[in-house]
């Protein structure tokens, strides 16, 4: 891409390939695994990724990661903002954290604390607002 502040649609295979090579190193490598029986519920091939076995248990801190690595430097010593009651916000707390950028979290007042105190661990601030 281009411009990394205003992706362009379609996100191609060389955009896949170019946020798989960002990011490689610093996630789990998760495995891929066919589903016998999926796949004889559905009657198609299914597969089945273990991003569970993320730091943060969640696929979220890939895209998390790559738009944070993808920051200048200006960018990354302003911060960032993100809205997110879940595992959005615990990616993007955990690799602002590790990156040395300073993350706000906004969510909802309604969020589970567990959702709260997890992003609040993994170093951001989080401001609680709205429903």
């Amino acid at each position: 891409m281009a411009d990394t502040q205003r992706p362009s649609l379609p996100v191609t295979v060389e955009d896949v390939r170019a946020a798989a090579a960002t990011i490689a190193g610093q996630v789990v490598n998760t495995p891929l695994n066919h589903s016998r029986t999926l796949s004889a519920i559905t009657g198609a091939e299914v597969w089945v990724k273990f991003e569970n076995q993320q730091f943060t248990a969640a696929f979220k801190e890939r895209g998390a990661l790559n738009k944070l690595s993808k920051l200048t430097d200006e960018q990354k010593k302003r911060g960032v903002i993100a809205a997110s009651a879940g595992n959005h916000a615990q990616g993007v707390a955990y690799h602002a954290r590790r990156l040395g950028i300073p993350a706000t979290i906004v969510m909802a007042e309604t969020t589970p604390f567990n959702k709260v105190q997890h992003t609040r661990d993994h170093g951001a601030r989080v401001v609680l607002e709205g429903m």
